[in-house]
């Protein structure tokens, strides 16, 4: 009886020492995890590209190079890993330059994503660091899936977001830029009354009110959402800085959570939007799980928002400061897409990406083992002489512009490669368009990182009220 009792009495205090230890491990684990995916997913990589530019190394240079630096800042460095060859064993993987072989390492089945995976004790450390909140370069992403999984994803996506329903979303995109021209004429003016930060009041929002409509997002959070984008997409990025880091994890998880219930109410009630589209699309009787459309949905924003808020700011300055081109597409706008690439070329949005070997192999001529990571430079690559010629200059009438790799190559090109384009187009065109006289003022500040390449703040001033149409008439007569 007593030994009964006693293991009575022992279950009965087991119990609420055992939740107790519960809570404290949850409290341990809140307060570590973070700290363990920042060591791991950024001061590390961050120490080792410093460590190997203090050496010198080709590699360590350019990643490393300070954050915030305008790419034209690094074109003599791309030349200096063009010289040492197509291949180059830099401090901490092999790096690309060459138009060839960076498409070659993007579209061959011999390399994977998952360029952030670490292994061994870096690689546990991930693992058991690691939180389901929707990252965009995590699994089950299209960013970080290979087949049978992004087969699959990719087709049922783009089901949805095909060229026709870009082609849709054209007069929508259009309407959106006069409305967001006619917002900042009421609130600014034009007669000089500036300055305007154009990346805050126009190139940000336009990506951000299309890439809303686009997930069923109502207007009302638009500016909302326009925060949490900003912060989707420094997580694209490598080597933040701690609080920054957790300024970005807060956001996804603020984003995830709204995204999760968002979702749930397009399942019970449908909207037109392509969001919604997606969540009913299938093949074979099979569709997404929830976890894999919060990744897609996520991937859209994240992506969608950032690479069109660069291309739009990168392409201002550069038509800014190239006037001789921007006369150019004003007698002939039919040159505008043309222009779109060619502003992709020479500024791209995203720096680089990076491959894993996934057995042993060989580019031009190097043998590389597997597990070994291919850094590929896309700006340096849009810059080859063997493909571009005169590579430096920026010229909208550039017959190849399009051969440029900045959305990628092979299985991961960009989903949203039409979608960039199309809002470049019209959000470019519509902005000279209205303002005949725009100008930039001195200080433009480029955005505080590595590999995101795009304006964080580009203050102008609009010019004195009479557009382009109102001087000449239709552009081109």
């Amino acid at each position: 009886m007593l030994r009964l009792a006693n293991s009575g009495g022992e279950r009965r205090l087991l119990g609420p020492l055992r939740r107790v230890e519960r809570g404290v491990r949850d409290q341990v684990d809140a307060r570590v995890k973070p700290v363990v995916r920042w060591g791991v997913g950024q001061a590390l990589p961050r120490a080792a590209m410093r460590g190997a530019a203090r050496k010198g190394d080709l590699q360590g240079r350019l990643i490393g190079a300070s954050p915030g630096v305008h790419t034209e800042e690094l074109h003599g460095l791309f030349e200096e890993v063009r010289a040492a060859g197509p291949v180059h064993k830099g401090g901490f993987s092999y790096v690309t330059v060459s138009h060839q072989h960076v498409r070659e390492v993007l579209s061959s089945n011999d390399f994977r994503t998952g360029i952030l995976e670490g292994r061994g004790v870096i690689g546990r450390l991930g693992a058991w660091s690691a939180t389901d909140v929707f990252n965009p370069v995590q699994p089950p992403s299209l960013l970080a899936t290979e087949p049978p999984d992004h087969t699959r994803y990719r087709k049922l996506v783009t089901r949805v977001f095909s060229a026709r329903a870009v082609a849709g979303l054209r007069s929508r995109t259009e309407q959106i830029a006069t409305e967001l021209l006619d917002d900042l004429d009421a609130r600014d003016g034009r007669a000089g009354e500036g300055p305007v930060d154009l990346i805050t009041s126009y190139c940000g929002l336009l990506p951000v009110t299309v890439i809303s409509e686009i997930l069923g997002v109502p207007t009302e959070l638009r500016e909302w959402m326009l925060e949490r984008g900003a912060a989707a997409g420094a997580s694209l990025d490598l080597g933040l800085g701690w609080r920054r880091f957790r300024e970005v994890e807060t956001a996804l998880a603020e984003f995830d959570t709204w995204l999760t219930g968002h979702l749930k109410r397009l399942r019970a009630q449908p909207g037109d939007d392509l969001l919604s589209q997606l969540v009913a699309v299938s093949e074979d009787g099979r569709g997404l799980n929830d976890q894999e459309l919060r990744a897609t949905a996520g991937l859209v924003f994240a992506a969608g928002f950032e690479t069109t808020v660069n291309l739009l700011g990168n392409g201002i300055a550069l038509l800014c400061d190239h006037p001789d081109q921007l006369a150019l597409l004003r007698a002939r706008p039919e040159l505008w897409p043309n222009a779109v690439d060619e502003i992709l070329r020479l500024d791209p949005p995203v720096l680089l990406t990076g491959r894993v070997a996934a057995r042993d192999t060989e580019v031009a001529g190097v043998r590389i083992g597997e597990g070994a990571v291919v850094t590929t430079v896309l700006a340096a690559a849009n810059l080859d002489p063997d493909v571009f010629a005169d590579p430096h200059t920026f010229d909208v009438t550039r017959e190849n512009a399009r051969e440029h790799i900045s959305f990628s190559a092979g299985r991961h090109y960009c989903l949203g490669a039409q979608l960039a384009r199309m809002e470049g187009e019209v959000g470019l065109r519509a902005v000279f368009d209205r303002y005949a006289d725009l100008r930039l003022l001195p200080g433009r500040v480029r955005r505080p990182t590595r590999i995101l390449r795009g304006y964080e703040h580009l203050p102008a001033v609009l010019g004195d009220g009479e557009s382009v149409d109102d001087r000449v008439g239709p552009i081109g007569a």
